[in-house]
């Protein structure tokens, strides 16, 4: 009974994350309230009060989701340098076309300037920049911090163009 009941807490906390990525991805942070991430995730608000401590702890758990999916999407790329570049751009697309709402949230969360979530933004981007220099250095990349920075600032201008919905932005010419 015990694991039955811990296992239903754990779908609820999932609930709740999963429907406060996407009212934080759609209000935005500062509008959106515990009360539309509660009624979003089918449970009453002082619900989400026994999972989440506040508004903020819930949003850093959900930008923390949002990284771990970014480094997950990648982790079992494999090839030379240029094979691993496209294979981690095809995953991120995939990532962007299923998580959507995670990548809106990220967005959003770059012009928010309490110093938690600036932090977290700060390690998640550290994380991705020190993974793809790691496998790309693995790979013997010439010019691995330019390679790595042009691949950061493209997958940038992806998260532009997706919260501006303009797919003709990622189009040359």
């Amino acid at each position: 009974m015990q694991n039955t009941k811990s296992s239903k807490s754990n779908d609820r906390k999932e609930d709740i994350l999963t429907a406060a990525v996407t009212v934080f991805a759609r209000k935005g942070y500062y509008l959106a309230t515990t009360a539309d991430i509660a009624k979003k995730a089918s449970v009453s608000q002082p619900h989400v009060y026994n999972f989440f401590k506040n508004k903020e702890e819930l949003l850093i758990a959900a930008l923390i989701r949002a990284w771990d999916n970014i480094l997950q999407a990648f982790e079992n790329e494999q090839g030379d340098s240029e094979e691993i570049e496209k294979q981690f751009t095809v995953a991120y697309e995939k990532l962007m076309r299923n998580h959507e709402d995670e990548i809106l949230l990220q967005v959003q969360a770059l012009a928010i300037r309490e110093e938690r979530i600036q932090s977290v933004m700060q390690d998640g981007f550290r994380k991705i920049k020190t993974y793809v220099a790691t496998r790309f250095n693995e790979s013997d990349t010439d010019d691995v911090n330019n390679r790595v920075i042009n691949f950061l600032a493209r997958g940038m201008l992806c998260n532009i163009s997706l919260s501006l919905n303009m797919p003709d932005l990622m189009k040359g010419k």
